[in-house]
């Protein structure tokens, strides 16, 4: 299997290739993971030129000699490539799993909504760095390389789920980028915000035409929350819980996905 590894966002070091390339052939030996050189392109904030980075998707997304596409990090920057890209996927970027989460949420998202192979949030090339990071990205590789369900979320229960970093899913929402989420179980996670951007993206959330329809929310990580001056009174499930119910759907409780090592596999659709 050729799995090939792109940022549609920032760069990597090239000590994640190293690291997890020598991961990959010593857990995964059947599996050829090829970095894209755009991995390591700098272009200000970006790895790499708009056009730069559009191109190096495209090529391994619509080269059949690849299985899967991997995205090496988040980072802002993989929705300024959609109106590129999208309209340029051929016949085996149909056939292709996509893995990542974060700001990898803008192409996940777009690959679902029109039904383009099958994108999963997921941990990322990166996160070979974390603590305990080689059972992080094996959650990945296992489900890419063998459908491996031992690195889903423990509770997607047979039912259709997305999930979606808040920040990445609130600008979403009002284009033709986000998924039709009927009857979807949404999972949420944020990172780095303090909480009352958290309950304002949730605002956002509960009040979208867009999601109306879900099947019901669930929590994944809110973590690195900045400080709010005064301090904020409302727990993060506290939050939800309440915007869940102004969007008269129901809270089912909390979820393994976010930015941290216990982020786990969540197929888009139905695992």
């Amino acid at each position: 299997m050729r799995i090939g590894v792109v940022a549609p966002g920032r760069p990597i070091d090239p000590v994640v290739a190293a690291r997890a390339g020598a991961f990959a052939a010593i857990a995964y030996p059947d599996v050829d993971l090829v970095f894209h050189p755009q991995c390591f392109e700098s272009a200000g904030h970006f790895a790499g030129s708009d056009a730069v980075r559009a191109a190096a998707f495209l090529q391994v997304a619509n080269d059949p000699g690849y299985d899967a596409v991997w995205f090496a990090r988040g980072g802002y920057g993989s929705n300024r490539l959609l109106a590129a890209v999208m309209p340029q996927l051929g016949p085996a970027a149909a056939r292709k799993v996509y893995a990542g989460y974060s700001d990898m949420g803008f192409l996940l998202g777009a690959l679902y909504a029109r039904r383009i192979g099958r994108p999963c949030h997921a941990p990322m090339a990166t996160d070979i760095n974390r603590q305990g990071g080689d059972a992080t990205v094996a959650r990945t590789l296992g489900w890419i390389v063998g459908g491996d369900r031992q690195g889903l979320e423990p509770d997607l229960a047979g039912r259709p789920a997305a999930a979606f970093n808040l920040s990445i899913l609130t600008a979403l929402i009002g284009t033709p980028w986000l998924p039709d989420l009927t009857d979807h179980v949404l999972m949420i996670e944020e990172v780095s915000e303090p909480l009352y951007r958290v309950d304002r993206m949730l605002f956002t959330v509960a009040n979208a035409t867009q999601l109306k329809g879900i099947a019901g929310i669930r929590l994944g990580t809110v973590n690195d929350v900045q400080e709010n001056d005064p301090p904020w009174a409302e727990t993060p499930e506290a939050m939800i819980a309440h915007w869940a119910g102004d969007m008269g759907v129901p809270y089912l409780g909390r979820a393994r996905v976010g930015h941290t090592q216990d982020n786990h596999v969540v197929p888009f659709g139905i695992a």
